[in-house]
């Protein structure tokens, strides 16, 4: 009897690029200009020494234009499988081939990094196969969504909680099970949590396969900011152990977090990757075509550094833009998330020199391409080069992180002189960066957190930053944080520090959640977690940087407060502003009169540290009248009248001033406040409401 022929391996086709199932194999496609050759390598175990087998490409069958591609039947899920590239090693032409190293596909949907990963190995000459991460076969249409849709939330009524997918559920006191903590199935536990605080989005920081040996020797990168491979759920995140774990769990927290009514969105890192400078290793890009993917110096040995991280994606080539596309329409097709937030988003307005463009082709793409049509765009509108473009970033869709909001507000609850002047222009979704474009008043996301920096707890206990644990000798991160600590550095057991400190995490939080703009907080501020006054902690994957559960009791009136202020910016329409109105027309109807301790008599000198203001809707029948006391001293503010309209009561809605719970309460249970005037106490928002209910 004739055995049945094994079926043979195709010449294969150039698109779609990465490695993609089809009824005859697996079809294998790869960018590589300037190699001379190039092999396909198939493993049993991600830690084997050699491939179980090594197929070479033919140029004449297997290459169309500078695309290698071959189809290989026989080939299931889970397959372990790896390139090697031919080609000249001449840096100083910014060429860098090495025949010896194992490299990633770039449009791999899985990684594999085995117990023998060294991240040393990579940046050495010679075969590092058994120490290399490597690509990993799988097959996104083997999933069951059941009818899962990205929710589409309004950005006016969006509320952003930045959080780190490990560090939410890696502490002990988590109660998450130990075989699930720091993993997408741990948050997934913790919905519930995130459901009650009242948040709409969280914004993850990087998921994407990253290196966690791209850290100080003995340390772990914690934050993620080290990227091998843009289409791979970070593997390390998943609870499951077989290959294509990552990315169904990753899904099953996109879907669980959908069923909440929580939006997904992403930190990516565009801007460069793990791959560093000239020292740096050889995991990918620089191995299949090092000056496409990266911005080169004059002397193109070395590499140009707009990130602080060594080296920089260059988005000016169209095989590098065709990468992001890709990466984000598949995040978005195949993965269901909701958004994405942009790190150093100004890299992408240099050009092939690190030349700033008027127009730049990605950021233009990115927010006309009609797959992404509906998802979040934020951008850092900044990059380690000098390049700010905060108020200015290109295109229309952008939103932007507001680093000037973070600021003033420090700079104005901390009790700063010449505050005040700025603090309107943050309070109303910063007209200043943003009236003259024409856009709406959700351009700006406000913060005065996030991972990069102080905790809020930090920024009202430490004066100074204390990074020492980060071993260089406390000279890395930011020495001009605007914080304060209310007379103690860091802990205190003074009740009347502590009592101060308290009330100052509830302003900061009051003022980001009643501000016009989209609001966002940083894990665990809303029960005071803390760093120990560490504010670059991007190493420190230890209980630094993990969310601390036994604070949700420590701090339950913190938490309560959040809540509270959550579910009345919700029925805050003037913060939110109308998605369908520009922040200059909203600004022009408004019904906004400005104060001090008398009506209509701001103080806008430098040495005032107090602002009240009254806005309405058009119709009337919602007023407020805000009163924000960043003096160390209590003060008489006048209220304005009463109209006719008997139901046009004033009600304390909020007052940090006082304790919990009587410091944020909803409409029913609100006080009437009697007279003209309401006594602000030192240091102190205050926000009375009147509805014609």
């Amino acid at each position: 009897m004739t055995k049945p022929r094994k079926p043979s391996i195709l010449p294969g086709q150039p698109y779609p690029l990465g490695a993609t199932f089809t009824p005859q194999g697996v079809n294998f496609s790869v960018y590589s200009r300037r190699s001379t050759g190039m092999e396909l390598l198939l493993f049993d175990d991600v830690d084997d020494a050699q491939a179980a087998r090594i197929i070479t490409l033919d140029p004449k069958i297997n290459r169309t234009f500078h695309y290698w591609h071959i189809l290989v039947p026989g080939l299931q899920p889970g397959q372990v499988y790896a390139f090697r590239a031919q080609g000249p090693y001449d840096p100083s032409n910014g060429l860098r081939f090495d025949a010896n190293k194992v490299l990633l596909d770039p449009y791999g949907r899985g990684v594999a990094m085995g117990k023998k990963y060294s991240r040393g190995e990579a940046c050495q000459p010679g075969d590092n196969t058994p120490n290399a991460m490597k690509s990993i076969l799988v097959d996104p249409s083997r999933y069951n969504w059941e009818g899962d849709r990205p929710l589409n939330i309004p950005f006016s009524e969006t509320i952003i909680y930045e959080l780190h997918v490990a560090g939410f559920t890696k502490h002990p006191s988590s109660e998450v099970a130990p075989e699930k903590r720091g993993t997408y199935a741990g948050l997934i536990e913790k919905i519930p949590y995130l459901k009650e605080l009242g948040v709409t989005a969280v914004e993850l920081l990087p998921i994407h396969q990253f290196d966690p040996q791209d850290a100080p020797l003995g340390k772990t990168n914690y934050w993620g900011y080290s990227t091998v491979n843009y289409f791979s759920p970070h593997r390390a995140y998943s609870s499951r152990q077989d290959a294509l774990g990552p990315l169904d769990e990753f899904r099953d927290m996109v879907k669980a977090l959908h069923k909440a009514g929580i939006e997904v969105i992403l930190d990516v890192v565009f801007n460069h990757t793990a791959e560093g400078n000239e020292h740096g290793p050889t995991f990918c890009y620089r191995g299949l075509d090092n000056d496409a993917y990266y911005l080169l110096e004059p002397d193109k040995a070395f590499y140009s550094n707009y990130t602080g991280c060594g080296n920089t994606l260059d988005a000016s080539n169209a095989v590098v833009r065709r990468l992001i596309l890709d990466s984000l329409r598949y995040w978005v097709a195949e993965m269901h998330v909701d958004g994405f937030r942009f790190d150093l988003a100004s890299i992408f307005s240099r050009d092939e020199y690190g030349k700033p463009l008027a127009s730049p082709p990605v950021l233009l793409e990115i927010e006309t391409d009609p797959v992404l049509a509906s998802t979040k765009l934020i951008a850092e509108a900044w990059d380690a080069g000098g390049l700010y473009q905060v108020g200015s970033f290109v295109g229309e869709r952008w939103k932007e992180w507001n680093g000037k909001f973070r600021d003033d507000v420090r700079a104005f609850l901390k009790g700063d002189a010449g505050t005040v002047a700025r603090l309107p222009n943050r309070l109303l979704a910063s007209p200043d960066l943003y009236e003259h474009e024409g856009r709406e008043p959700q351009q700006s996301i406000n913060f005065v957190t996030c991972h990069d920096g102080f905790t809020l707890n930090d920024v009202v206990s430490y004066n100074n930053k204390h990074n020492e644990a980060n071993g260089e000798n406390n000279r890395d991160g930011a020495n001009d944080n605007l914080s304060w600590n209310c007379g103690v550095e860091g802990p205190s057991g003074d009740m009347a520090v502590e009592s101060l400190r308290n009330r100052q995490v509830k302003n900061f939080l009051v003022i980001t959640l009643a501000s016009m703009g989209v609001p966002m907080l940083n894990m665990g501020d809303e029960v005071r977690r803390t760093q120990k006054g560490n504010n670059n902690a991007y190493a420190q994957d230890n209980e630094i940087s993990w969310f601390d559960w036994s604070l949700v009791k420590k701090h339950a009136d913190v938490l309560r407060f959040t809540q509270q202020i959550i579910r009345f910016r919700k029925n805050f329409d003037l913060a939110q502003g109308n998605e369908n109105q520009t922040l200059s027309q909203f600004l022009q109807q408004a019904r906004l009169k400005w104060h001090g301790t008398r009506l209509n008599q701001p103080n806008w000198s430098s040495e005032s540290r107090l602002l009240a203001f009254t806005i309405e809707d058009i119709d009337g029948s919602h007023r407020y009248h805000i009163i924000l006391n960043a003096h160390w001293q209590l003060h008489e503010f006048e209220l304005p009248p009463a109209p006719a309209d008997p139901r046009l009561v004033w009600r304390r809605l909020v007052d940090t001033g006082l304790a919990s719970p009587q410091d944020a309460v909803s409409w029913p249970n609100a006080l009437i406040i009697q007279g003209s005037s309401y006594t602000a106490r030192a240091r102190s928002v205050i926000i009375l409401g009147a509805y014609a209910m």
